[in-house]
């Protein structure tokens, strides 16, 4: 059945073509393209396409090419072209490296500031923060390209973003990129250099920790014995002392049966020791000679079972002693994590910097209205004398830890002609503290382990008692049975 037609739906014929002039081709449109796939409409049928007529709508044209216009894309919001291949207007010029000039625009309007306000900056000395100077700092231009870019001659309006900002700050402002560089520097160096300050007081409180902390003492004196133990009638045995490298290696001396380490069994030894003292400061009455310095001094009267349960409980008693040590050698730790390279060269990099800036305060104009070089004066002044002063303090401190490196290394210069640097007495403590807060956590486990052990021991005889009372006859869980009455003492003489 044929469609209905109607009045709408009127069969009309496709319209003509547009005429043509022979011999001419048609001009490209000068807008965008919209890609879509064309169809012809179908003259059997009305279509849609049918209802439209070429004068009920109408189209802004000076609109549509203002918003569509091939040269639109390449057009500045200011309406100047990038590209004039589409257009009459003259191209941009270019001088730096394509590449270069395209991520210093980017660059440029990334910042929250405009040019003129960074050149106000620049001549008075202040204005910008830190993440505005990074970003300028990063776009200099090197001598090279600054010289080519103040040399040029030609219309200035031309130049593209990038060397349009460069070209009217250097112009007004020669030295533009070292001001930056200077102002840069002045910004962060309050942080550097409480850097160094904060970084000499830790190696300070470092070496007053070594000084003071006689349970660390203990634990050298208690690995002195057992390696002089260990080593008797060789080369290494009867020693005085031991270089502190050695220290690393306690771990690797495992017991015979595997089981344990030297590094366990110090440790347990010293927790020992220092339990046994915090017992006896308990208890004032004991005998003082039980509270010599000997790790195994009394007790050979008592039972073994006696000993141990004495033991375990002198290890709980020191356990906590023990594991404290290395709270009580927190500034040690942080003078561990101190790169010792980058500590040399902080204060000597801060002072080289400072007499750039004066030297370069020195060669601008005596003429400063704006105030860039009389800030930047007082500013490098006060900070040549801290440096100063911050230099002095480092000689003290570093003298402090060679003290310190001293007391307990007998032989620190042949470990500095092996390559050892001075703070090295740090890194060793700290890795051999965390070493002893290892064992420390091995012996809690050890102790909760036979702790277990000795519960199920007792949950075991108590089931064993209880299913003997189980076979007693029922008279014997009467209400009458009580522990008061008279039938208990019955019960008794008939179980005798």
């Amino acid at each position: 059945m044929e469609p209905l037609k109607s009045d709408v739906f009127e069969e009309n014929p496709p319209p003509p073509p547009p005429p043509t002039i022979p011999g001419k081709k048609a001009l490209p449109s000068p807008l965008k393209h919209f890609h879509w796939d064309k169809e012809n409409p179908d003259g059997n049928h009305s279509m849609v396409w049918d209802m439209f007529d070429s004068g009920s709508f109408c189209l802004d044209g000076d609109l549509m090419e203002a918003l569509f216009s091939n040269a639109a894309t390449n057009l500045k919001p200011t309406g100047r072209n990038r590209d004039s291949s589409n257009s009459g207007a003259p191209a941009q010029v270019f001088i730096l490296d394509p590449h270069k000039s395209q991520n210093t625009a980017i660059v440029l309007k990334s910042l929250a500031i405009s040019p003129q306000e960074i050149l106000k900056a620049l001549l008075k000395g202040r204005g910008l923060d830190t993440e505005t100077l990074e970003k300028l700092n990063k776009i200099a231009p090197t001598k090279e390209e600054e010289t080519q870019i103040l040399e040029f001659r030609g219309d200035s309006t031309k130049l593209a973003d990038a060397e349009s900002f460069l070209f009217n700050i250097l112009k007004a402002v020669p030295s533009a990129f070292n001001r930056l560089d200077a102002l840069l520097f002045r910004l962060n160096y309050n942080n550097e250099i409480l850097q160094i300050k904060e970084s000499l007081q830790t190696l300070e409180s470092a070496c007053n920790e070594l000084k003071t902390r006689g349970l660390f003492v203990k634990l050298l004196e208690a690995i002195l014995k057992a390696g002089n133990r260990m080593n008797a009638g060789t080369s290494r045995g009867n020693a005085h002392a031991f270089n502190l490298t050695a220290l690393r290696k306690l771990s690797d001396v495992k017991s015979s049966d595997g089981t344990t380490t030297l590094l366990h069994f110090v440790v347990e030894e010293v927790v020992r020791y220092q339990g046994k003292r915090c017992l006896i400061n308990r208890n004032q009455t004991l005998n003082r000679c039980n509270s010599g310095s000997s790790l195994d001094c009394g007790g050979s009267s008592l039972s073994a079972a006696a000993k141990e349960e004495r033991r375990t409980k002198y290890i709980k008693l020191g356990l906590p002693v023990v594991r404290g040590l290395s709270v009580e050698f927190s500034n040690v730790k942080k003078a561990a994590r101190i790169d010792y390279d980058d500590f040399s060269k902080a204060c000597p990099s801060l002072r080289s910097r400072v007499a750039e800036i004066r030297q370069f305060l020195g060669e601008s104009s005596t003429v400063d209205q704006d105030g860039f070089v009389r800030h930047m004066k007082g500013f490098s002044e006060a900070a040549e004398e801290e440096v100063e002063t911050v230099e002095e303090d480092q000689t003290r401190v570093m003298l402090v830890v060679k003290r310190t490196t001293l007391f307990y290394q007998s032989g620190v210069s042949k470990s500095k002609a092996e390559g050892a640097h001075p703070l090295e007495i740090f890194e060793i403590v700290k890795e051999f503290l965390d070493m002893v807060d290892r064992a420390c956590v091995d012996i809690a486990r050890n102790l909760q382990r036979k702790k277990k052990v000795a519960n199920a021991g007792s949950s075991s005889l108590a089931k064993r008692v209880l299913m003997r009372f189980q076979s007693l006859s029922p008279p014997f869980f009467s209400e009458k049975s009580s522990p008061g009455s008279s039938s208990s003492s019955e019960v008794d003489g008939g179980g005798s």
